[in-house]
């Protein structure tokens, strides 16, 4: 851990804004766009005041500051990350989210120019910000490389396991070059890792072998960033072999002060003989499972990510379910410093995995997006300011949920049984919610 940080296990859990920004290269267009966030960022930021939130993940845009190849425009961005640090703020800033780079990056991930323009551009964001003191290089790795280099969903749109290793030898190296070079731009600061935070299980011998490869698999990206490599002997090993993944074996290692696991209730799936689906009927409690993180790596841990999409007051549980599982992730000696639900606002078109540029709203935010992108607030902003301002989650509601949020926590019920539910409110966001999450996860099925 970096100078000046040190965990305090009796504060209460500290609660993290986010926004997101997702780029959208064939469509030339970015969420921060089409929530209208660009616009009214300072608003946004205000409602982060108001509910009394100072730490936040906060994006900044690559595929904005360098729109011209070696030309960077850095003026939106000291616009924002001034008014942050003026204002006493503490962002954890992200330079890649997802598929956030240049459009002239035509292969984006598998381009051969990845490095020299990512390790460019992460040299001049350093230099020109050297108070920052926590920072992502580059958000979801795994996630983001699975998508776009082995389910061929995001661009460039490559299928297959041997895709899927050369994007991460393409990718990974630039990255631990450049967090060995932040600790001297940025020695104060600290390199908050993100990534999913998977468990999968399975019934049948296929469906069992395949969870087995798949929670070797999960940690694939970080072990190689850590030099670790894959275990020669495990069940992904001769995969990798036939993948071109030696590679990985022996990577110069990169540094991180702080793990960030991204947990949804589709981060847990279950195979069977016939192929896998999310929203396992028997989920491992999330404590748990932050614990195994934990354990295998050692480091500080936060919550980077969580969210539901539903109505307001299924958000609502959904924060208290994740809120008492970071407290017992405590209670079991990790050191967890925050949780981040992810995003403040609504975000938009991750109906179809960003596949389509439509502005259909997705209903995961604190505050709800209505037709004319006014910020509401709800039930779920309400309990987002009562957990920063210190109160555990056994004194925030628990709402009746609504389908079909509650068909896909199905597994958690024996999990929350010990709490008193309220019945949502006539008045809550949301009740005509479309099926948005099936769709999504079914694109996924679909894709392997």
């Amino acid at each position: 851990m970096s100078a000046g940080w040190a965990f305090e296990p009796d504060r209460p859990i500290e609660i993290i804004g986010a926004f997101e920004s997702t780029y959208l290269p064939r469509h030339d267009t970015d969420i921060f766009e089409s929530t209208a966030h660009d616009v009214h960022w300072k608003q946004d930021l205000g409602l982060l005041t108001e509910a009394g939130v100072q730490r936040l993940r906060y994006p900044v845009r690559w595929h904005r500051v360098e729109e011209e190849e070696g030309v960077f425009d850095w003026a939106d961005t000291d616009k924002v990350l001034h008014h942050l640090r003026d204002r006493g703020f503490r962002p954890i800033v992200d330079l890649v989210h997802h598929t956030s780079y240049p459009r002239w990056l035509e292969g984006g991930f598998a381009d051969p120019r990845f490095r020299d323009a990512y390790l460019r551009y992460t040299e001049e964001f350093a230099r020109r910000y050297p108070w920052v003191q926590e920072y992502t290089l580059f958000n979801e790795p795994f996630s983001t490389l699975f998508l776009s280099g082995h389910e061929g969903i995001w661009p460039p749109y490559q299928k297959g396991l041997d895709n899927f290793v050369a994007q991460i030898l393409n990718v990974l190296p630039a990255m631990a070059e450049a967090s060995r070079a932040y600790a001297d731009l940025l020695p104060g600061a600290r390199h908050v890792w993100v990534d999913t935070c998977e468990h999968h299980t399975g019934s049948g011998a296929a469906g069992s072998a395949y969870a087995r490869m798949a929670n070797e698999r999960r940690f694939l990206v970080l072990d190689s960033f850590l030099g670790k490599g894959y275990d020669p002997e495990g069940p992904v090993a001769g995969l990798l072999a036939e993948a071109g993944g030696e590679g990985l074996q022996d990577l110069e290692p990169g540094r991180i002060d702080v793990l960030g696991l991204d947990y949804y209730a589709h981060c847990q799936w279950h195979f069977d003989d016939k192929g896998g689906a999310p929203n396992t009927p028997h989920p491992l409690p999330l404590a748990q499972q932050i614990y195994l993180y934990w354990d295998r790596y050692r480091l500080p841990c936060m919550i980077t990510e969580t969210n539901i999409r539903g109505r307001t007051s299924d958000r609502a549980t959904w924060f208290k379910y994740v809120l008492e599982q970071c407290e017992r992730a405590r209670q079991m000696g990790v050191p967890l410093e925050g949780l981040c639900w992810f995003p403040v606002i609504d975000s938009t078109d991750w109906d179809s995995l960003l596949y389509r540029s439509d502005g259909h709203i997705d209903p995961v935010g604190v505050y709800w997006l209505d037709s004319e992108l006014a910020r509401q607030r709800s039930v779920m902003s309400e309990s987002y300011a009562k957990a920063a301002a210190g109160m555990p989650s056994r004194d925030l509601p628990a709402y009746t949920l609504g389908e079909p949020v509650a068909t896909w926590l199905r597994g958690y019920q024996p999990q929350m049984q010990h709490w008193t539910w309220e019945q949502a409110p006539d008045t809550d966001q949301g009740h005509s919610l479309p099926n948005t999450q099936t769709r999504m996860e079914l694109r996924i099925v679909n894709a392997e």
